[in-house]
């Protein structure tokens, strides 16, 4: 494989993992840390912005309940309030040394908008990935300039590449659509 191809392979892969933790970060009804690790917090007086991941160990207790233990025990107030005034839904509640979040039930219109938030995701994310093959086909042109078959070669290749990319991000998308759909 050329390199140019490879790096266009690299570069579309990284795409890839961008939007598959875009999509992640979408609440299913299911708990999840990821709903959570992400979120920054300001803790120690306000003068500490960190993410919870930085802050706590995140678990799951069941289907519905995530579990959040603070490595330092002075500061569970503050990781309670910040889960609160982020708005994303949770009702966080002291439990001792621990925090417990019960994950709600998702109605339909919720699951149907996070459909269309997903949907506008992935298309952003195909996007992205066609405007690395906008830019792999410039670099082939210039780099191969009067060598038309290894340009035809070089941009089938980079086309395939992008297809079958195009193609997963639409099973990242059923997959995910599933999830979200599942009562």
């Amino acid at each position: 494989m050329d390199p140019l191809a490879v790096q266009t392979k690299q570069r579309i892969q990284k795409v890839l993992e961008v939007i598959k933790g875009d999509i992640s970060t979408l609440r299913t009804g299911r708990a999840s840390p990821l709903l959570i690790e992400n979120l920054v917090l300001c803790v120690y007086g306000g003068s500490t912005n960190l993410k919870v991941m930085e802050l706590a160990t995140v678990g799951v207790t069941d289907a519905r309940t995530l579990i959040i233990t603070p490595f330092d025990p002075s500061i569970i107030q503050d990781i309670q309030k910040g889960i609160q005034e982020a708005n994303i839904g949770f009702t966080p509640v002291i439990d001792g040394h621990v925090i417990r979040i019960s994950i709600p039930q998702l109605s339909q219109e919720r699951r149907e908008e996070l459909i269309k938030a997903m949907r506008h995701k992935l298309e952003n994310g195909k996007i992205m990935v066609r405007q690395v093959r906008h830019e792999a086909m410039a670099g082939i042109k210039k780099e191969f300039e009067g060598r038309e078959d290894e340009i035809k070669r070089l941009e089938k290749e980079v086309q395939k590449i992008v297809d079958e990319t195009i193609v997963m991000i639409e099973e990242i998308g059923k997959q995910k659509e599933k999830e979200l759909l599942q009562i």
